[in-house]
């Protein structure tokens, strides 16, 4: 057998251009004050000897890690996971902040946080200090979670707060739930229904009241009544199938319902077919996320597409390239669209 082709290494780049390692890595992270020749000399070195630079020659200079760090909720995540009910939200985030961080010569790391944990701040604290991340993302409800805010904030790392409006630290972002919720509330009044049920997330999400006060003014403004006509769930199905039950048996029941996640959308697509409801001749239904299983349901959901990669790739570019210091005071919005699919028809009187 032939011997293993030993790696090329930074060493091996300086020792070819007859060059300190400081030098090769000033070259490799485009850093002035380096003279123009000796930054031929050290490429010519890294083309001849086809050397790839490795994270840890990049962070050499000591002013950048090169990493960002994506932090999302670790109970919900698993239990997603174990579910493999089609749930992609991290796929999406891995999907937007991979591809963006890759074109500036970053990796993106996600690591699982538990937000009620007591100790959240020495969990987090140590993943930043194996880590030295260049900039971190926050996710709900890491996001609105004073604890992690105030400490990347004390050591002054930049982060970005995806679902957080509140004033302070960090660059504030949403997907423009309000709106979606509104786009869809209005595409099932446009179809002629008038008692549109609404099943919002828990109290603890920010974007769970952001989506009820969407549906209220998409009501509102059709002059429409509403106060019996919203439920919570907790983004799970079990909460959601409890949640159409009681809209469904009130005295003048939903005709259409939208639900703030896929599972819970499910959940009331199955309770109506037990109840012998046609959808969407008897009820229809409009749910949040547009994760791959609404595709293949009977029939396929409408749903709001969550611009979940488009958002952190926006949240990548801006701790990469404004390290961390937004551009304005208000919050970037990325806003989401309705993709409509068989579950929403006419309304019985209409």
């Amino acid at each position: 057998m032939g011997r293993r082709r030993q790696a090329v290494t930074i060493k091996h780049v300086a020792a070819d251009a007859g060059v300190s390692l400081q030098t090769v890595s000033r070259v490799i992270n485009n850093e002035p004050n380096v003279r123009p020749a000796m930054k031929e000399r050290v490429r010519a070195s890294i083309d001849k000897l086809g050397y790839t630079p490795s994270i840890a020659a990049q962070r050499m200079s000591g002013s950048r890690s090169y990493l960002i760090l994506a932090i999302n909720d670790r109970e919900r995540t698993i239990a997603d996971w174990r579910a493999r009910q089609g749930t992609d939200w991290v796929d999406q985030m891995l999907l937007g902040g991979m591809l963006t961080c890759a074109e500036h010569g970053y990796r993106m790391i996600v690591e699982l946080v538990d937000t009620h944990n007591d100790h959240v701040e020495r969990e987090l604290g140590a993943a930043l200090t194996a880590l030295q991340p260049d900039g971190v993302i926050l996710t709900p409800p890491h996001s609105e979670n004073p604890l992690i805010t105030g400490l990347l904030a004390e050591r002054g790392i930049p982060f970005a707060r995806i679902g957080s409006i509140a004033p302070g630290p960090g660059i504030a972002m949403t997907m423009d739930d309000e709106h979606s919720a509104r786009i869809a509330t209005e595409h099932l009044i446009a179809l002629g229904h008038r008692r549109v049920g609404f099943i919002a997330g828990p109290e603890d999400y920010s974007l769970s009241g952001w989506r009820i006060e969407g549906w209220q003014q998409g009501m509102d403004a059709a002059g429409l009544p509403h106060d019996d006509l919203c439920e919570r769930g907790d983004f799970g199905y079990e909460s959601g199938r409890e949640a159409a039950r009681r809209l469904l048996d009130l005295a003048d029941p939903a005709t259409a319902i939208i639900a703030s996640s896929d599972q819970m959308t499910l959940a009331m697509l199955e309770l109506a077919r037990e109840r012998g409801l046609s959808v969407p001749d008897d009820l229809s239904l409009v749910s949040f996320d547009n994760t791959p299983i609404v595709r293949f349901s009977n029939p396929p959901l409408t749903a709001v597409d969550q611009p979940i990669a488009a958002t952190i790739a926006r949240a990548v570019e801006l701790l990469i390239t404004h390290r961390g210091k937004p551009q304005t005071d208000q919050p970037i919005v990325v806003s989401g669209a309705l993709v409509k699919r068989g579950s929403c028809g006419p309304a019985a009187h209409a």
